[in-house]
Parts: structure tokens; sequence; C-alpha cells
């Protein structure tokens, strides 16, 4: 029986991914599954970069908008809803389409990652978060680099969840996080075209910067004032994204507004580069750099050639960002 075919669209933040996926969705007829964490949470518009309303008009969206922001949304509830949702859009008689840049998210669906081998430590959890609040993040950050560095460099130091899950992986099976995933069998239960892109590091960084100040001008500061009067706690989870944590540092008086933005587009351009280095240990890649961002048609030419080749010529196509 053939495996159902699934249409991903991966990279770095800020490259470029919405305007390709939208022109490729309505040319292949697919429906769009967003592959970032953070887009579920309603009302986190702008520091999420989600497609506008008229954008998700143009093609079916998923996966967008369906938590409130205090839901601590997680990598397996994604991998559990994609997979129906994949059966469902096939249904339909579409292709479903990945969109985004949450790695792990992204590939424990194409590979179908088991997390449930690996069971839970609530008091050594606990013992974790305390250590946290007392020393700090970039201290608990500094307790995985000691034990498991792969996981360090893929993990923020401000995402003290996942830092902790990591930590907590190694202490309950004694074997490390990264050493877990490289474990799984990477073998796909779908037919799979994954395109990635990437660009020339310095524009990249330019463009972070400039989306950054639009974000900034549209309204960040009063839509992350506007989650938290609705009640959502500063230590949840969504509160813990790029763009979010700086902002309600600066709204409780810890960063002036200069440095709020100043240190939210020095980890958003670390962020980047951990999304590429995540990205590099995925396989079956296929790379397209869109450095000159004015040829956009002879870009989006080239990804229907691999989308063509792929799921209707079975060609194979591969290069290396």
């Amino acid at each position: 029986m053939d495996k159902p075919k699934l249409l991903v669209l991966l990279g770095p933040t800020a490259v470029g991914k919405t305007k390709l996926s939208l022109e490729l969705a309505q040319r292949f007829g697919c429906e769009i599954i967003s592959g970032d964490s953070m887009q579920v949470y309603r009302g986190m518009d702008i520091g999420t970069a989600k497609a506008s309303e008229a954008e998700q008009r143009l093609v079916p969206h998923h996966l967008i908008d369906i938590h409130d922001p205090a839901y601590p949304f997680s990598a397996a509830e994604f991998q559990e809803r994609v997979k129906s949702l994949i059966t469902d859009i096939h249904a339909r008689g579409k292709l479903p389409f990945i969109v985004g840049g949450t790695g792990l998210y992204i590939e424990s669906v194409c590979y179908n990652y088991q997390f449930t081998d690996v069971g839970m430590d609530e008091a050594f959890r606990q013992e974790q978060e305390a250590y946290a609040l007392a020393n700090g993040d970039e201290a608990l950050h500094l307790r995985l680099r000691d034990i498991d560095p792969e996981s360090a460099d893929r993990l923020h130091a401000n995402d003290r969840r996942r830092v902790i899950r990591a930590l907590e992986v190694a202490h309950v099976s004694g074997q490390t996080f990264s050493a877990h995933l490289a474990a799984q069998k990477k073998e796909s239960p779908y037919e799979l075209c994954i395109i990635g892109l990437t660009m020339d590091r310095a524009l990249l960084y330019k463009r972070i910067e400039e989306r950054i100040d639009e974000m900034m001008n549209e309204g960040l500061i009063q839509e992350v004032q506007k989650i938290l009067d609705a009640g959502c706690p500063k230590q949840a989870i969504s509160m813990q994204a790029l763009g979010y944590k700086e902002i309600v540092r600066y709204l409780d008086g810890e960063l002036s507004l200069e440095e709020a933005v100043t240190l939210l587009k020095r980890d958003t351009r670390r962020f980047a580069k951990r999304q590429l280095s995540w990205f590099r240990h995925m396989k079956d890649i296929y790379w397209v750099d869109v450095t000159e961002t004015a040829n956009f048609s002879a870009h989006f030419q080239l990804i229907n050639d691999i989308i063509v080749g792929k799921f209707v010529h079975k060609i194979e196509y591969n290069q290396q960002p």
C-alpha cells in the first residue's frame, strides 16, 4: 500500500516561508498545518508572525489559535493532532503541507517519534524548577550542557520546560535526550517531500532585526500586556517564547525598552542559528538557497520542480545548505 504523501516547508525564522507556502499550497491543492509551537495560542499574533486573516482565507490553515496562552502545548500533542489532520486532509483529496520552524515538532511527525518511551520523575522536575528559580535559567542550561551539549545547543536557556525535560530524560533513562532522538528509527510512515529554505547568514540576521522592529511598530507590547491582563501566568510556556519573555521583563521594569529589543534581536539571531543546526541533523531535506530575494519566481519554480519530481516522477534531488 502506498504511503500517504506529506509536504513540508521548513527553515529559520524570517527566511520567507509564509509567502512561498501560500503560493505552493494553491499550486498543489494543499491544506497548511502550522509547524510552529507558538502559533497554537490565541492572541499571540504579532510575536509569532502568524499568517494574516486574509492569507489564511487563501488556503485552509490548521493548528493556529487552538489554545489559550495558559495551556501547556507539547510536541506529543502536536504529533497526535497532526497525524489525525494528515488523514483528514487526504480524505478530502488535498495534500497535507506542514510549514514552520519548530524542528522537534516537525521531525516527530515525519518520523513518528515515540514520546512514551521515557518516564517522568516529578520530584526531580520540581528540584530542577527550584534550582532555576534560585540560580537562573542560564545556570540550569549549564547543567544540561555538562551532560548533553548537543541538546544544550538546540535548546535556548529560556526554554526552561524543555531544558528540564532533557535533564529528566537523562536522569530517568541514563541516556541523553540527544541520544534518545538519534536512536529513533527515522523511518517515515509518509512519502515525504521536505523543502528547507536557507539564506546568507548576514541577510537573515538583517531580516530578523527588521521583522522585530516591525513587530514593535505593530503593537507587540500591547499584545503581551493584553495576554497578561487576561490572566495568563508569566511562567506559562507561551510567555517563554521569543518576543514575549523579553517584553514581560520590560513590563516588569527589569529592562528598559531599548534593552528588551536588543535582547530580543540577539536571542532571535541565536534561535535562527539553532534552528539551522537542528535541521542539518535531519535527513531527506531538499535545500533551496533563497538569498536572492528578488528571484522569488525562480525559487518557486525550483521548489515546484522538486515537488513534482518527488511526488510524480520520483527523481532524486539534494543539496546541502
